[in-house]
């Protein structure tokens, strides 16, 4: 009757032996295994912000080539990540990635000129949209008013850029050959002197040709000619 307790007892310390061991060795793995997964996510977040930060700061100049490197960004910054082979979004990300597919579509749409207004109303509201949603996955909190009236875009800077619009479409026009050159000459460089010497001689001639006067003609011979 004494030998089952002892048998008992050997059972539960070799139990915690090996658990000793599989945690000695295991620790390390899962520790390793764990740092990855956060430094992963934090590389995740990170390109999420950069694209969001990206858009946030040209909002104002959105055919700028930093803003249509943002958008053409997103896709890759909020594609979710792989879990044990299989392909996960977080609903932020998924919301994000619906709103770009939206905008994009209507981007892709060019707008007749007479709903060229209604046009730009909708881009104007699928784009802050767009940052909403954005703006919520990367963890920032912002309202609508915020994201659309909050960019600052100085008054030159759009001058310039509508010059510049006008002066490419221009030389573009010229080039193609629909609008011609046009070409006004207002005066020639001129000698007055020899303006001058050169009325007389007209006025001369005229003169000498309807016989109101006369032309005395010299005839040189040339050397080597026997008069």
């Amino acid at each position: 009757m004494d030998a089952a307790p002892v048998t008992t007892t050997r059972v539960v310390i070799d139990l915690s032996a090996w658990a000793v061991v599989f945690a000695t060795l295991l620790g390390p793995i899962l520790a390793v295994q764990a740092q990855k997964a956060i430094e992963h996510a934090r590389e995740r977040r990170g390109r999420k912000s950069y694209v969001f930060h990206q858009l946030m700061a040209t909002r104002a100049a959105r055919v700028s080539a930093e803003h249509v490197q943002g958008l053409n960004s997103i896709d890759l910054a909020f594609y979710g990540r792989k879990i044990l082979g299989v392909h996960r979004r977080s609903k932020g990300e998924e919301a994000a990635l619906a709103a770009w597919k939206e905008y994009h579509d209507h981007l892709s749409t060019p707008a007749e000129p007479d709903t060229q207004r209604i046009w730009n109303v909708r881009s104007e509201e699928l784009f802050i949209n767009l940052l909403a949603t954005m703006a919520a996955d990367v963890g920032y909190v912002f309202d609508r008013v915020e994201l659309k009236k909050g960019a600052y875009s100085p008054i030159a800077h759009g001058q310039i850029e509508d010059e510049q619009t006008k002066i490419r479409h221009g030389v573009l026009s010229v080039l193609s050959g629909e609008t011609p050159l046009k070409m006004e000459v207002t005066s020639f460089p001129a000698d007055e002197d020899f303006a001058a010497k050169q009325l007389a001689v007209n006025t001369a001639l005229t003169d000498a040709l309807q016989g109101r006067g006369s032309l005395t003609v010299q005839v040189k011979p040339s050397e080597g000619d026997n008069i």
